[in-house]
């Protein structure tokens, strides 16, 4: 099967060796054989893995992303961030942990963002408010 691994700045794997793939989506870890049906899903932050025709086992961290597998010799997958490497551990440990930071970083940023934005709004309608009961211009 075809195997292609694409961020959005470059294409990080494309192999055509590739006998069977691992991966896990919301509802847990799945596989992927030649002949699939086509299918769709998005996966969470993790490894994949494959096996290529010498049946060496290969290694991808992608953060969370979209696998589509067509005619069940294609196997896509777009992420927002991927690092392969034939080390596991590495892997598994240092970058994903990495990915969970960021992505928790992102979290507490638009959280920040959200409540800077609604006490602006809070202002504003006090503003409006004040100057209605003051006897000047009223909007709306």
């Amino acid at each position: 099967m075809r195997l292609r691994i694409i961020t959005p700045l470059s294409i990080i794997i494309d192999t055509n060796s590739v006998l069977s793939l691992r991966a896990e989506d919301d509802s847990g870890g799945f596989g992927i054989m030649p002949g699939h049906a086509d299918f769709l899903t998005s996966l969470t932050i993790g490894v994949v893995s494959w096996k290529d025709g010498a049946e060496e086992r290969h290694y991808c961290a992608v953060r969370r992303g979209v696998l589509a597998v067509a005619s069940g010799q294609s196997i896509t997958i777009t992420t927002r961030e991927a690092v392969a490497s034939d080390d596991l551990a590495t892997l598994d440990g240092t970058v994903i942990a990495g990915y969970r930071a960021a992505i928790e970083t992102e979290r507490i940023e638009r959280t920040d963002t959200m409540r800077l934005q609604l006490n602006a709004i809070r202002q504003i309608v006090r503003q409006l408010q004040t100057q209605g009961r003051d006897g000047r211009e009223r909007l709306g």
